[in-house]
């Protein structure tokens, strides 16, 4: 498939409004997961490589392209999935000036997972990002810690119930009592 032919189909996807993603669960669930890590500054030119997903091809089409590479980085990372649901908020006016929303629910084995990413242009590293992945445990808040995020060192406590573990200078996870179970938020910065 061309680019013309990748991009047409991203500006279809995004007429829907629906763009297809998954895969967060096993981003969120498994501890030691490997963080994103940067990739080269440039902006991708001219055509998109045969990886671009199709959030990258609705970014590239809506003139997001300075954020592209990070984009396809990002929403990779997250899980590009057929099971999964994006809306990319594209500015209406100068698209690869401004700050690009991408919101995302992705299917898990208890349900779905809530993240949201913001890509930010003209930064230090080309594109800066980040994102947050919510998802609700059927477990206490304390077995979520240990058993999903067992590498991170508890800080404490926000105020009265959030709990924050510290996964270093880029990565947070909160978790926060919901029933009779938790949900965790995990941030993330990606540098």
């Amino acid at each position: 498939m061309n680019a013309t032919s990748r991009c047409n189909s991203a500006l279809g996807l995004m007429a829907l409004v629906t763009t297809v993603l998954g895969g967060i669960a096993a981003a969120q669930t498994q501890p030691g997961t490997p963080q994103p890590t940067a990739p080269a500054a440039t902006p991708p030119q001219g055509n998109l490589a045969p990886a671009s997903n199709a959030v990258t091809q609705t970014a590239v089409q809506k003139g997001v392209l300075s954020c592209a590479a990070r984009i396809n980085q990002v929403s990779n990372y997250l899980g590009f999935g057929p099971q999964a649901g994006a809306l990319l908020m594209a500015p209406p006016a100068q698209p690869d000036q401004r700050l690009v929303p991408l919101v995302m629910e992705v299917p898990t084995p208890s349900g779905s997972a809530y993240a949201t990413a913001t890509f930010a242009p003209n930064q230090a590293n080309g594109c800066g990002a980040t994102y947050d992945a919510m998802v609700y445990w059927e477990l206490k808040c304390d077995a979520v810690a240990t058993q999903q995020f067992g590498a991170l060192k508890k800080v404490g406590v926000l105020k009265n119930a959030v709990v924050a573990l510290d996964g270093g200078a880029a990565t947070k996870v909160f978790l926060m009592p919901a029933g009779s179970g938790c949900v965790s938020v995990k941030k993330e910065i990606v540098f």
